[in-house]
């Protein structure tokens, strides 16, 4: 069961997304915020610091991808974005200590990187026509205390699941 409660994890929050997606904007004394949920990004970065790079990648490539074919119209996106920060979150998580909150640290830095590339890319094609001012504003601080509050109650159980299949797998490969 441990084997298979990597992906479980994965596929479960793909699919919180849209349903805490839902509960965006939120409108605080005549201003509309933006709160854009990234728990999958957020569980895929802790994979790839804690348990395997590549398997990391290989389920950003998956996961961005059905989130391209689901959720938006352009192919490709979020299936690079997503390898892509994972790639980078283990590269330089072999520079800095692993403890949890310097990983919930290097993780919500990264959602804000995701944030920022994806606000630079809908600008630069002309979907969107929002200022950076008004983006970091009414989208990034918001997204990024929303997902604060999300890592803050499930970034230790991620560690604990992923520490522990890493055991496993490690217990397995020396018999």
């Amino acid at each position: 069961m441990t084997r298979f409660l990597v992906i479980i994890i994965s596929v479960l929050l793909f699919y919180m997304e849209p349903i805490f997606g839902l509960f965006s904007p939120i409108q605080l004394d005549g201003e509309f915020y933006y709160l854009v949920p990234r728990f999958l990004i957020m569980y895929l970065l802790f994979l790839a610091i804690y348990y395997d790079r590549k398997r990391a990648m290989w389920y950003g490539l998956f996961f961005g991808l059905l989130y391209d074919v689901f959720f938006i119209d352009i192919i490709g996106l979020y299936s690079f974005i997503y390898p892509l920060m994972c790639l980078m979150a283990s590269f330089i998580a072999k520079y800095v200590h692993q403890h949890l909150i310097v990983t919930t640290i290097l993780t919500l830095l990264f959602v804000a990187v995701v944030e920022l590339l994806l606000f630079l890319f809908y600008t630069f094609i002309g979907i969107k026509s929002m200022t950076y001012a008004d983006f970091i504003e009414v989208r990034l601080i918001p997204t990024m205390i929303a997902n604060s509050v999300f890592i803050l109650m499930f970034g230790w159980a991620f560690k604990y699941i992923l520490l522990n299949r890493f055991n496993q797998k490690a217990l397995k490969l020396q018999k």
